[in-house]
């Protein structure tokens, strides 16, 4: 009970902690802190560590040469400090499949965990490490190269630090749950796949917003402090949607194929 009671001051603290160095913002940080609890409940500490493994580094990328980054950030819904949705949209399925593993436990829920993770830091280094790339991306539609910052685009970079992403957590995964070979693959091509799955899904549906003042496109919907007009996406994918869904999607494929090959 004791022990329950200070990893729950932990969690809060470390929420606390992600808004006063400017990493989340309020809601970021009580969502933060409900993603936190559910993976506790579902994971225990080993579950935490790994969250705390993709927070850190997250934030350390989305730090990183910050400076360089802002003039990208304007094509951008989100910025370096993330609010509930983003949270949400990068940790909420690790949460609910961990829940879903503390109600039933079994060994896919976790990989469901893990690859949710794998795909949310796979994207996450992708975006923050790729915009540092010298050359500009090629968008996946016409493969003519676009602005940096670009839903749907990707350079070598960007592609080199996915798979680094990925690989890092599918290696922590494997030392913290004694995972075997298979299963530890199983997590780190599917967390790389959820990125693929996001470049896709930015590129084909993501809403994309034009400025009238500036003609900049955006994923804004106010730039130059004016409402910017939709010019193609749906109307409910956004960038938090797609980072939702991709994680997501990856985490049932991979659910899929240990089913099938049982």
């Amino acid at each position: 009970m004791i022990e329950t009671f200070l990893i729950f001051i932990i969690i809060l603290l470390t929420g606390m902690a992600g808004y006063f160095l400017k990493s989340l913002t309020i809601s970021g940080a009580f969502s933060a802190v409900l993603v936190g609890l559910a993976v506790y409940l579902g994971f225990s500490e080993n579950g935490l560590y790994l969250l705390g493994a993709f927070f850190a580094t997250s934030s350390l990328w989305s730090k990183y040469k910050s400076s360089v980054k802002s003039i990208i950030e304007e094509k951008l819904a989100k910025g370096a400090t993330r609010d509930w949705r983003q949270v949400i949209a990068n940790g909420g399925a690790a949460g609910l499949f961990s829940i879903i593993h503390y109600i039933t436990p079994d060994t896919t829920w976790l990989i469901g965990f893990l690859v949710c993770l794998a795909s949310a830091n796979s994207d996450t280094w992708a975006s923050e490490i790729g915009s540092l790339s010298k050359q500009d991306p090629l968008y996946i539609r016409t493969f003519q190269r676009v602005e940096k910052g670009t839903s749907g685009a990707i350079s070598l970079l960007g592609s080199i630090a996915s798979i680094a992403g990925s690989f890092l957590i599918a290696m922590i995964g494997f030392w913290l749950f004694n995972l075997d070979f298979y299963l530890t693959c199983l997590v780190f091509l599917f967390g790389y796949a959820g990125n693929v799955i996001d470049t896709f899904i930015g590129a084909f549906y993501q809403q994309v917003y034009v400025c009238s003042q500036c003609g900049i496109e955006t994923e804004k919907k106010r730039h130059c402090h004016m409402p910017t007009s939709r010019i193609k996406g749906f109307i409910f994918v956004d960038n938090d949607m797609v980072n939702f869904l991709s994680g997501f999607f990856a985490a049932l494929f991979a659910i899929m194929v240990i089913y099938l090959t049982k």
